[in-house]
């Protein structure tokens, strides 16, 4: 007589700024790039030295998160 109606929740979206910007390491970690303002004052030594990702803070980690849900 009456039939079960299965109700799909609407997919989360991704927020793609945030998806540009952070990586997600295998382990869970989110990279962020460093910040380097100016860089044509700063010698080839110190731009080499600030290259790469670091970690995310735990207190920005939870705002990441939340804009990047199936990461």
């Amino acid at each position: 007589m009456f039939q079960k109606v299965k109700m799909k929740l609407p997919k989360m979206k991704t927020h793609k700024g945030t998806q540009k910007r952070v990586k997600v390491t295998a382990s869970g970690k989110l990279m962020l790039r460093k910040a380097v303002p100016k860089k044509m004052r700063k010698s080839k030594r110190t731009l080499y030295a600030t290259r790469g990702d670091i970690p995310a803070h735990k207190t920005v980690e939870k705002a990441i998160r939340k804009n990047l849900p199936y990461a």
